[in-house]
Order: C-alpha cells, then sequence, then structure tokens
C-alpha cells in the first residue's frame, strides 16, 4: 500500500528506522511547542485576572438580565417608528460605506498589485497605506469622525468607508495578482493598450472575486454599523445605547432582536447573490 505522501509502509519504515534521530527530534519540537503554548496561555489568564468564580458569577448575572428581557417590548408606536428608521439607517451607513470604501480601494488596488503596478515605489507606498488604514479598528475611525464632522450617520459612513479601504484594497490587489496572464497578453497581442489589457483582460476574471468580497464586507458592516452607532454615529446603536443606559430590558431584547433578523436577511440574500455569481463564473469559463 501506498500513503498519501507516495510512500509505501514499508520504505516509510525504513527512513523511519534509517532517520530514526531526526523524526525524534521533530516529534519532540512538536511536544516543546505545545508545551510553550500552554505555559503562555495559562500566564496570559493568570495575567489578565481570569477567575473561574468571577466568571460563573458572571454566567449567573448574565441570566438574571435574560430574565429582565422578556417579553421583547418596543413601548408605543412612536417608539417602534423610532427604532425601525434607525434600523434602516443603520444598512444605510453600512450600504454607503461598503460602496464609497470599493470604488476608492479598486483603482487604488492596481497600484499596489504587482502585475498591474505603474513603479514598484507606488506600490510599496500604497500596500502600507492600506495596512494602515486597516490596522485602526472601525470603532476608533468612527470615535475620531464623530470629533472631527459631528454626531450623526456621516460619521458613521466615513468610519466603515476609512477601515474598509484597506481591506478592499489588499482582497481586491491579491485577487489581480492572481488572474491569469494568457487574457492580458492576448489583448496586448492584438494591439491593446495596458488601459485595455486591464478592462478586458484582468477586470472580468476578478470581478465574480470582487463583487462577493463586497456583499460579505456589506453584511459585516451591518454589524460593525450597529456598535459604531453607540459612540454617536447614527442608527440604532444609538437607540440602543440609550435604552440600556433607562435600563429598559424589555426594549433592549426588542432592538436585539430586530438587529438579528435585519442581519439574517443580509446574510441570506448575499449567501444566494454570491451563489449566482460563483455559478455565472464557472459557466462562463
Amino acid at each position: 500500500m501506498t500513503g498519501d505522501d507516495g510512500y509505501s509502509a514499508l520504505e516509510e519504515t525504513a527512513l523511519r528506522t534509517r532517520y530514526r534521530s531526526s523524526f525524534a527530534r521533530d516529534s519532540r519540537m512538536g511536544y516543546y511547542i505545545a508545551a510553550a503554548a500552554t505555559a503562555l496561555l495559562a500566564y496570559g489568564l493568570w495575567h489578565l485576572g481570569f477567575s473561574i468564580t468571577k466568571f460563573l458569577h458572571g454566567i449567573a448575572n448574565l441570566g438574571n438580565f435574560v430574565v429582565l428581557m422578556f417579553p421583547p417590548s418596543w413601548g408605543d408606536t412612536a417608539s417602534l417608528f423610532r427604532f425601525v428608521k434607525a434600523l434602516g439607517e443603520t444598512v444605510a451607513i453600512a450600504l454607503l460605506g461598503t460602496m464609497l470604501a470599493a470604488a476608492i480601494a479598486l483603482p487604488l488596488s492596481f497600484l499596489a498589485a504587482n502585475n498591474t503596478t505603474v513603479s514598484q515605489i507606488l506600490r510599496f507606498f500604497a500596500r502600507r497605506s492600506f495596512d494602515t488604514l486597516r490596522g485602526v479598528d472601525t470603532l476608533v475611525w468612527a470615535l475620531i469622525w464623530v470629533n472631527v464632522v459631528g454626531l450623526g450617520p456621516f460619521a458613521g459612513v466615513l468610519a466603515i468607508a476609512i477601515s474598509d479601504i484597506g481591506s478592499f484594497g489588499k482582497l481586491f490587489s491579491e485577487a489581480i495578482e492572481a488572474s491569469d496572464k494568457k487574457p492580458v497578453e492576448g489583448v496586448v497581442a492584438s494591439g491593446g493598450s495596458r488601459l485595455h489589457a486591464i478592462r478586458f483582460g484582468i477586470l472580468p476574471q476578478v470581478a465574480p472575486v470582487l463583487i462577493s468580497q463586497f456583499l460579505y464586507y456589506f453584511e459585516s458592516n451591518t454589524r460593525s454599523a450597529t456598535i459604531i452607532g453607540i459612540v454617536g454615529a447614527g442608527g440604532i446603536g444609538l437607540q440602543l445605547s440609550e435604552q440600556i443606559r433607562t435600563l429598559e430590558w424589555q426594549t433592549v431584547c426588542f432592538i436585539i432582536i430586530m438587529i438579528l433578523m435585519t442581519v439574517s436577511v443580509i446574510d441570506l440574500i448575499s449567501t444566494r447573490l454570491r451563489t449566482a455569481i460563483a455559478g455565472d463564473a464557472r459557466t462562463t469559463i
């Protein structure tokens, strides 16, 4: 019999016998790594004050909050309309922020891709700029933009857009670098320019991947827009924060259910669109 690595059981036994010290050293190295990781985990838990007693006490408190949240209630009709409007604002923040980020990141990603950049210096600075933008969390960007442009959904759109430019730039440029060279060579051989090669040789290949990534980030940013609303960037997060502050736990539960239902619907639609796009791409190929 031949194993997955191409060696028969007899050959593997012979190799282990001949190079017993090497196999033993590799085995010991695995134990050392596992022991070091375990020690690091134990030290981290101790240093951060992890306590089983506190954890179990916290679980008990969480159960008390859950009891206070039921049954869910939206209060009066005016409050319901206010929550629905705020939730729509959250979805709009996520959509506009994601669209703005994708529109800015797409042309910049061609500068960051090795096979389409006009200069390695520009590629280096584009890559490092993407690293810088995505290295700062969306919540931090929201705090910055709230102080720059004031409270409201505009700050939320800017926070999501700035953070996602870095993520989209990295993902888009990697997709461009992974594209097949043959269509590009065909466009150039037929007399096309560099822009023609990008438009007709690269974009048709990477478009399904880019759209799929856009849909995924829109879904993820809907959740992020809820969090940044708590710090004043508009949307349902602001309403959620207000209800928590006034200890209206039944209303808090209703808002959470609204958010979960919205994210589930967006996830379902995005999944179906990504599946359809992937199927169209396979049919084209």
